[in-house]
């Protein structure tokens, strides 16, 4: 695997561990929520971003646009990499946050990421792991 791909990886598991401290935070305070939010957003951004690299590099599919993280879950899904349509939930949730000018959104959507798309997150990385891509 080429090195910016691992770099990539190295980013993701980083972010991870950053989104992970949100757990034993105050949730209640718009501060924490706001900031788990941004690493959530930074979190989803790499994660998709490797799963590209994972696609084509080690299952060697190319006929996908590779820009777009929707085509990438889609493509995740169907070689088992990822294997929960809430991926594509997290995706509108994640696009819904940029337009939540009044916070409201947050307010749930903190909830979702920590009981719900976090350990999608690290469901990914297991299975990143389990696959022996970056070994």
């Amino acid at each position: 695997m080429e090195s910016r791909s691992i770099n990539r990886y190295n980013s993701f598991l980083n972010s991870l561990n950053n989104l992970k401290s949100a757990r034993t935070r105050d949730l209640t305070d718009d501060f924490v929520v706001s900031g788990t939010i941004q690493k959530f957003n930074l979190t989803f951004d790499i994660a998709w971003k490797v799963m590209k690299d994972i696609i084509i590099n080690h299952y060697k599919v190319l006929d996908f646009a590779t820009g777009s993280p929707r085509e990438t879950l889609r493509i995740a899904a169907s070689v088992k990499l990822i294997d929960d349509d809430t991926w594509m939930t997290m995706l509108d949730e994640r696009n819904a946050f940029a337009h939540d000018y009044d916070g409201e959104l947050a307010k749930d959507g903190v909830n979702h990421i920590i009981n719900i798309y976090l350990p999608l997150f690290e469901k990914l990385n297991v299975q990143i792991n389990t696959i022996g891509v970056y070994k």
